[in-house]
């Protein structure tokens, strides 16, 4: 998850505040806070009917518009209006702080409430929390600062710091952690120039990174693409292969007949045919897709492309990736099902196989 899109998750919920924050300067305080706290209520109103549930990082922002408001009408004096951006920013202060340096990591929280279910790896936490150890310094100085100006300096030095500053703040250290991931990922192109990358996805597949093959054949939370093909003849056979005995996932057991991964912007279709041609010589033949699942084991996360396709070409085995190949009988596969003779891999798709492929063409009378 990149920063971007880890705002973007995370901004519904201070939507409220972000329109007080207009609203009031724009209209005044009378005017900002009945704008900011229908925003509030009609955003709460409508989470609720998409989710038929209480969206309460909304409902807290509401609340806190509404006290800031109250606390604003009461005491409206100069040095409050001079004092509400440091108040805002300690408010965010205290979320990063109690995300950081407690066990109750509210921000994580959030982000895991409007990513939809998408978790995160150990890798993207740490990578968040230290965003957030850094933007807690700059917004904990800047807030001293807002202070100081309201009391001690000039409304022009004043306007300038709890403006202008914050941006130009944060424009540094985003520019500066561009700058520290363009060099890092430099570092890493050159740690790893022989080895070929894989793109990192989410659940969907949808694009989130890059890493060579070491690194996801070593952390688990490196979800990556893989395509496996089943190739059945005329006879309801299925073809496996055996895997090599220098493989690293498992070494000498029979597998699906074609499996590979998808390599950094290749497409699954073209990735599917290009290692049926380097495995077995395979080059015409009609792929359906039959599923797609994650598979984890100890050292890797995958997600799984799964297709099958019936083809009476004569097959190379490449021996360079195999030990051996042949066609089994379906009789033959349950037989050794739970015998440690076929991957775990294979077991999983092989009811997926009997019944989206030869359960349906029986059902079509094939």
């Amino acid at each position: 998850m990149t920063r971007l899109q880890l705002l973007k998750t995370l901004a519904p919920g201070f939507l409220p505040l972000v329109v007080y924050i207009i609203a009031d300067a724009l209209w005044g305080t009378k005017v900002g806070l009945a704008v900011a706290v229908v925003s509030g209520f009609v955003e709460l109103a409508v989470s609720y009917a998409r989710e038929r549930t209480w969206d309460r990082f909304v409902l807290y922002d509401t609340l806190l518009i509404i006290l800031m408001g109250g606390v604003s009408l009461l005491l409206d004096n100069d040095i409050f209006f001079k004092l509400k951006p440091a108040l805002v920013e300690l408010v965010c202060c205290l979320l990063l702080g109690v995300s950081v340096y407690s066990p109750v990591n509210i921000m994580l929280a959030m982000s895991r409430r409007y990513l939809k279910g998408m978790e995160m790896g150990e890798e993207q936490v740490r990578a968040m929390t230290r965003s957030m150890k850094a933007l807690l310094v700059i917004m904990l100085g800047h807030t001293a600062l807002i202070v100081y100006a309201a009391f001690a300096l000039p409304l022009r030095a004043w306007g300038f710091i709890s403006g202008g500053l914050f941006y130009i703040l944060f424009g540094v250290y985003f520019l500066a952690e561009w700058a520290r991931g363009k060099r890092r990922k430099l570092q890493q192109r050159e740690l790893f120039a022989d080895e070929e990358y894989f793109d990192l996805v989410d659940g969907e597949g949808k694009v989130l990174g890059q890493a060579p093959r070491s690194i996801c054949h070593s952390r688990p939370g490196f979800l990556h693409q893989v395509v496996h093909l089943h190739i059945v003849n005329a006879k309801d056979q299925i073809f496996l292969q055996k895997r090599s005995l220098h493989k690293q996932i498992p070494p000498g057991k029979w597998d699906t007949a074609v499996g590979g991964h998808v390599q950094s912007g290749e497409r699954i279709e073209p990735a599917l045919k290009r290692e049926a041609g380097e495995e077995l010589g395979l080059r015409d033949f009609n792929a359906l897709p039959l599923t797609r699942y994650l598979w984890q084991s100890e050292c890797e996360s995958e997600l799984v492309y799964m297709f099958v396709a019936r083809s009476e070409s004569p097959l190379r085995l490449n021996l360079r990736e195999m030990e051996d190949g042949r066609f089994w009988s379906i009789k033959k596969i349950k037989a050794a099902l739970g015998r440690g003779m076929l991957t775990p891999n294979f077991e999983f798709e092989f009811p997926i196989l009997l019944e989206h492929f030869f359960g349906n063409e029986k059902k079509r009378g094939r």
